[in-house]
């Protein structure tokens, strides 16, 4: 078979497992004009057509769910025979793609970052820190970092952190004019930053004592889905700001912020480095999987 020729099967197998000549394009590192140009070369050599397409949606017909099904596994196997020879390199290699909430990504994974790559200068690591909850598979992702209870069932998981906390947290200025809350019930009568998805919707800050919960949903001015945007409302008096602990402990250190509510304040779920499979490992890989087994 020419290069050509797996080319275009190449990118035909990318927009069938995608449903997007743009994603497909972003996987194989060209425009997606160029996959959709393979495509149609791919359809006029075989003589059948073998994706429907619109203005809004790609699917595969009938003769391209056939032909996919006997590509998967053999690009599968390709990619294993490739990926066994890694094993006979010094050093990890190619590129790895990680999904990390953007909330924790920086004290998550940041200080893992310098390290791994001064070990392994031929690795490449792309990092996707977004608090939208992410299909690592259809994303193509390697991994993905989040809380245990958010792990796709099926994946494999690989705890990778202490578990950590959200914290109240306001600034002195804003309590010379307002009492400390010693309830969650007690922040009713304060202004809140509330806590957004990147998808809008608000999220209640949870909390737990002796046995007791309380889910409040915070009400104020201003409506935020960034913690450091949080952290910054909080120093400069807007209001109260629920925020992970790391984030804020050098302010709360230093006097530029005040803590509230500690005991009720607790632990969430653990962290979790969390993938698919462990076939087809790459080193690169392997070698992220120890970094963060180490840290």
């Amino acid at each position: 078979m020419r290069a050509a020729e797996l080319s275009e099967l190449a990118a035909f197998a990318a927009v069938a497992r995608h449903k997007s000549f743009r994603k497909a394009g972003e996987e194989r590192g060209v425009t997606a004009s160029a996959v959709s140009h393979a495509v149609l070369n791919l359809e006029d050599r075989v003589g059948i057509r073998l994706l429907n397409r619109t203005t809004r949606s790609v699917s595969l017909t009938e003769a391209g769910e056939l032909l996919i099904s006997h590509l998967d596994p053999a690009f599968g196997e390709m990619a294993g025979a490739l990926d066994a020879l890694n094993r006979y390199r010094d050093t990890p290699f190619g590129k790895v793609r990680i999904n990390v909430p953007n909330s924790i990504g920086p004290f998550v994974i940041g200080h893992v970052i310098g390290p791994l790559l001064k070990k392994n200068p031929n690795l490449q690591l792309e990092i996707n820190a977004t608090d939208r909850l992410v299909d690592i598979v259809d994303e193509g992702f390697d991994a993905g970092i989040r809380f245990g209870e958010r792990v796709t069932e099926g994946m494999i998981a690989l705890r990778i952190k202490p578990r950590i906390r959200l914290v109240v947290v306001g600034s002195p200025a804003y309590f010379e004019t307002r009492p400390k809350p010693e309830t969650p019930h007690d922040l009713k009568r304060h202004l809140c930053i509330q806590n957004m998805f990147p998808s809008g919707a608000r999220y209640a800050w949870e909390f737990e004592k002796d046995g007791q919960t309380v889910s409040f949903q915070p009400t104020g001015p201003l409506s935020l889905d960034d913690h450091e945007l949080m952290m910054q409302a909080a120093l400069d008096g807007v209001g109260l700001a629920y925020v992970w602990e790391p984030r804020a402990e050098k302010a709360i250190a230093s006097g530029e912020l005040v803590q509230v509510l500690d005991d009720w304040c607790q632990l969430e779920e653990s962290l979790y480095l969390y993938y698919p499979s462990r076939r087809h490992m790459s080193a690169g890989f392997r070698a992220v999987i120890e970094a963060m087994r180490a840290a």
